[in-house]
């Protein structure tokens, strides 16, 4: 079976372009789960994020697999990927890349940086500082790199999955909510179950030295320009005037909700719609359902919240306001 997918295709995607698409999405999505143990859910939104051309903020723990994850990810359409660990003293050329003099040559030539990759894992993004983080966020919204007045493009699909560390807040530099904002979705990746670290151990024991799991066996099922036809068949999934009008009434209800200090914007109903396409093309739909929307308001809107300080006093997360709104908020029926 041929994996390319034709971007052209008229708006109503064809029957056998929808289920080519579903095959090769459940296939990307089983050659991940092979090697990230557990995580099911993570797994489903990051996959689900890259299919809608955002970016994805990871919260959690050191060791819980994220750097596997991205790898995996990488590994199944034959992408670039670049780690950077940010550090307090990290600047923007070390991430984006700079101009060098060329004695031989007697001129100037363009050292690319690691942001020139389809996937760049950006460990701890909160330790570096103001300015390097700006560099970075302005790369992710206009997918392009400027070096000494020259501008260069990004190859497409390009993505950004930046992890922070929820525990450790000295020698941090919190990510601005306007910057906060430039992501899809924020995931926050929990401990694995028992059965799931068992597991997780017999993998990285059994007959091998050191203590990492790999991505050698994952197999590389089609090309990132794959990556970039479904994308563009994500957009031309099917979102009904109520399904639409739902996800904006989540977003306005965020506004004026109790405990909630400072609502999400308008783009945050732009991203439900967004991330709930990607969904449904995963569940294997061509339309999106009101409870794709419920399903991505958590992730998408999580980070783009700010509590009230009366409701920090009381121990609420920005999770436990958004479940009750969610479930409050009239959903549309039939």
């Amino acid at each position: 079976m041929n994996d390319s997918i034709d971007s052209n295709a008229a708006p109503a995607i064809p029957a056998d372009r929808l289920a080519q698409a579903i095959g090769i999405i459940a296939r990307m999505r089983d050659e991940i789960r092979s090697a990230v143990v557990g995580q099911h859910t993570v797994v489903d939104q990051v996959l689900a994020c890259c299919l809608a051309g955002g970016h994805v903020l990871l919260e959690g723990v050191p060791g819980l697999g994220k750097t596997l994850l991205v790898k995996a990810l990488a590994k199944t359409f034959a992408g670039d990927f670049s780690r950077i660990q940010f550090t307090p003293d990290l600047m923007p050329a070390d991430v984006m890349g700079h101009a060098m003099f060329d004695i031989k040559s007697q001129s100037f030539s363009v050292r690319k940086g690691p942001v020139f990759a389809h996937l760049l894992l950006a460990d701890e993004i909160n330790r570096a500082p103001a300015k390097t983080q700006s560099s970075l966020l302005e790369v992710m919204q206009e997918r392009q790199v400027t070096i000494e007045g020259q501008s260069y493009q990004l190859a497409p699909p390009f993505m950004v999955l930046a992890t922070q560390n929820p525990l450790e807040n000295e020698g941090t530099y919190p990510l601005p909510e306007a910057q906060l904002d430039r992501f899809l979705i924020k995931v926050r990746i929990e401990y694995p179950s028992q059965a799931e670290e068992e597991t997780m151990l017999q993998m990285v024991t059994r007959d091998r030295v050191g203590d990492a799991l790999e991505v050698s066996h994952v197999n590389t099922l089609i090309k990132p320009e794959t990556i970039v036809a479904l994308q563009q068949l994500v957009a031309k999934i099917r979102v009904d005037d109520a399904v639409a009008a739902y996800a904006v009434r989540l977003v306005r209800a965020t506004r004026d909700w109790p405990g909630i200090g400072i609502g999400a914007g308008p783009r945050g109903s732009i991203a439900l719609v967004r991330m709930a396409r990607a969904m449904a093309l995963t569940a294997g739909r061509d339309y999106v359902t009101p409870d794709d929307i419920k399903q991505a308001s958590l992730p998408v809107l999580r980070h783009r919240i700010a509590i009230s300080p009366e409701s920090e006093l009381d121990g609420l997360s920005s999770d436990d306001l958004l479940h009750g709104l969610i479930e409050e908020v009239a959903a549309p029926r039939g």
